[in-house]
């Protein structure tokens, strides 16, 4: 199984006050990696090899 890509305790204390189900976390990494893959298919679109807060 791969790695998650957030860090669970973070993400509980952002809630305030609210639980988080198994499978928020889970759809959570998966649109985080969709994210990043998105973000690098956009820097390497702009000829850059560095990932920018404008390609999230």
């Amino acid at each position: 199984m791969a790695s998650s890509l957030v860090v669970k305790s973070a993400v509980r204390s952002q809630l305030k006050g609210m639980r988080a189900g198994g499978d928020f976390f889970k759809g959570l990494d998966a649109a985080v990696a969709a994210m990043l893959k998105q973000a690098v298919v956009r820097a390497k679109a702009n000829g850059r090899k560095t990932c920018r807060a404008s390609d999230v």
